[in-house]
């Protein structure tokens, strides 16, 4: 199960948390995810990575709220400094997701309501921008 929640995490985490709203640039960001799945009998620890976001990736939001080809975004919104969508993906990571990010300047807190293979799971996300891409 651990693995499935790893193969999920990474296919979505990265581009789900970060796209274009006021506030947010290009460059070097950290973000800590905390992973909560109902009725699991531990908590997962937090994750912590790194990822450098260009000018091209942060362009387009629905681009970038997913890079899965299997995965669609089916309704954005944004309003100030929040932005809500839902994404709809199908093969190996089925599922329906939604998600809120409010952002801080070069930081945000973000939150994830995923249902894949029968389970729900929730994510919160908090990232901040550390830098210039190296």
């Amino acid at each position: 199960m651990k693995k499935t929640i790893i193969a999920v995490l990474s296919a979505l985490i990265l581009p789900v948390t970060c796209f274009a709203a006021d506030g947010l640039r290009d460059g070097y960001w950290e973000l800590t995810s905390i992973m909560e799945m109902p009725g699991m009998p531990m908590k997962m620890a937090p994750t912590k990575l790194k990822h450098c976001y260009s000018k091209e990736d942060v362009k387009d939001q629905k681009k970038t709220i997913t890079r899965d080809k299997n995965c669609t975004v089916t309704e954005l919104k944004q309003s100030g400094n929040k932005v809500t969508w839902k994404m709809k993906c199908t093969g190996q990571n089925a599922g329906v997701f939604s998600g809120e990010t409010i952002y801080k300047g070069d930081a945000y807190d973000s939150t994830m309501k995923m249902q894949s293979q029968g389970r729900t799971m929730n994510m919160k996300v908090k990232g901040r921008r550390i830098g210039n891409c190296p």
